[in-house]
């Protein structure tokens, strides 16, 4: 086998992966889809039909809420984001107005969104509290 038999090997094997991780992600079930479900108590700051925002339980600040959507579609990052998702994306920011108001943040506050592994995203990709807490990175506010 010549080397670039074994590089395309090795390409393809990583490509294939990249796939089954992304796979596993969207239909494994994670530590959102319990609080979701009530299985996980939450601090729960505001929720309507589409969102749940909720105190994160390792702040990274003195208000520190994750906002999630009820229904993922596919969504797993703003780097996965379709045409379809742009009314959910919309109201999640509406949702941190809505938050923001509720907690008295009138003079101002930071959003962050974090996307991908070197983004510290940990939304619908860290299938457990245990996981989170091996790579500890902040949270989306």
């Amino acid at each position: 086998m010549c080397i670039r038999d074994r590089y395309q090997r090795r390409v393809h094997g990583d490509i294939q992966q990249q796939f089954i991780n992304l796979e596993m992600a969207q239909t494994q079930e994670t530590i959102f889809d319990k609080i979701l479900d009530k299985r996980i108590p939450a601090t729960v700051v505001y929720e309507d039909d589409q969102v749940l925002a909720f105190r994160d339980v390792h702040p990274q600040a003195p208000v520190h809420v994750l906002i999630i959507p009820k229904n993922k579609d596919g969504l797993n990052g703003i780097s996965r984001a379709e045409e379809r998702h742009i009314q959910i994306l919309g109201h999640l920011l509406y949702s941190v107005k809505i938050v923001a108001d509720k907690l008295g943040l009138e003079n101002g506050y930071r959003i962050v969104i974090n996307d991908g592994q070197d983004g510290g995203c940990l939304l619908y990709t860290s299938p457990s509290p245990r996981d989170r807490q091996k790579s500890r990175m902040p949270s989306s506010a």
